[in-house]
């Protein structure tokens, strides 16, 4: 279940109001002692979090499947993507849903019920957290949200169901800017740069490649050398894109890698202002990478 974009925050009867975290979407199943965890786009990632599976192998239901984040939270207790993506502290799974428990399918009985049934299977163990909610109010939790420095809030409908798709039972509103974008390709480096200046970066926009600005922070040697080694194989001397870039010394790339980028806006001409580089993902295909689209309001859909 997806939650759709809204342009401001807003306090609604019957909604709560979450902590926004910034790691891997994770879906946990477990099956008496054999647990798996697959990432949105269903790949297998038991292997990459054996401390995560242990936790939740100790969990007392014989039967579970569970929604949360992965994360790793820096000194002021905030979820950073970039953290977890360079392994650099202990990872975290922050669980907000129960789908599943011992032979039920919860997905049609509403959130606040899955809820109840989460904290009731979820111990308080070190790995395992349950989702923070931030105020009973919406705008208070806005507020929370920033003064915290979280990348944003989730607002959920209690009444809701569990739908597997992008719905408006489910919202979400940013303090800071992070988005996906494909790796369009790369300009050539400048001065003591190696390997490459900038990321050439795309997304799609009713089913057209859109080019939407580079980023050329963010990266460090390693980074820059990792990157254009990943590169490689995918040069090509064109691809299709919507308003490309103008400039020589360009390098084009199949559009396949999905990068995480903070930004300051998106501007009307439809491009990045102050991107920064966080890094890859690898848990999205690129075709799901479209410019964000903002919902008008709560509501049923």
């Amino acid at each position: 279940m997806l939650a759709t974009l809204v342009a401001k925050p807003f306090d609604e009867p019957g909604w709560v109001y979450e902590e926004k975290y910034d790691g891997i979407r994770m879906l946990a199943y477990k099956e008496g002692k054999r647990v798996t965890l697959h990432s949105r786009n269903g790949i297998d990632r038991t292997r990459d979090f054996p401390e995560l599976v242990a936790a939740i192998t100790k969990l007392r239901s014989a039967t579970l499947l569970i929604d949360g984040e992965v994360v790793v939270f820096d000194r002021k207790n905030v979820s950073r993507f970039q953290l977890l993506q360079e392994s650099n502290g202990k990872a975290i799974c922050a669980v907000f849903d129960c789908l599943y428990r011992d032979g039920e399918d919860l997905r049609k009985q509403p959130l606040s019920s899955r809820r109840n049934i989460l904290e009731s299977v979820l111990p308080d163990v070190a790995l395992l957290l349950l989702s923070r909610r931030l105020s009973a109010n919406g705008l208070e939790a806005y507020k929370l949200a920033k003064q915290r420095g979280y990348e944003g809030l989730v607002a959920k409908d209690l009444s809701s169901p569990y739908v597997e798709r992008r719905s408006k039972y489910w919202l979400k509103v940013k303090v800071h800017q992070e988005d996906e974008f494909v790796i369009v390709g790369f300009t050539a480096p400048q001065g003591s740069r190696q390997k490459f200046g900038a990321l050439l970066l795309g997304a799609y926009e009713r089913g057209v490649l859109r080019y939407v600005g580079k980023v050329g922070t963010g990266f460090d040697r390693n980074t820059l050398a990792a990157l254009y080694k990943k590169f490689q194989p995918l040069v090509v001397d064109k691809i299709g894109l919507l308003d490309p870039p103008r400039e020589r010394d360009v390098t084009f790339l199949k559009p396949k890698l999905v990068t995480q980028i903070s930004y300051q806006e998106l501007t009307a001409d439809k491009k990045l202002r102050q991107p920064v580089y966080l890094g890859l993902r690898d848990d999205k295909q690129a075709t799901e990478v479209v410019l964000p689209e903002l919902a008008s309001e709560p509501g049923k859909a």
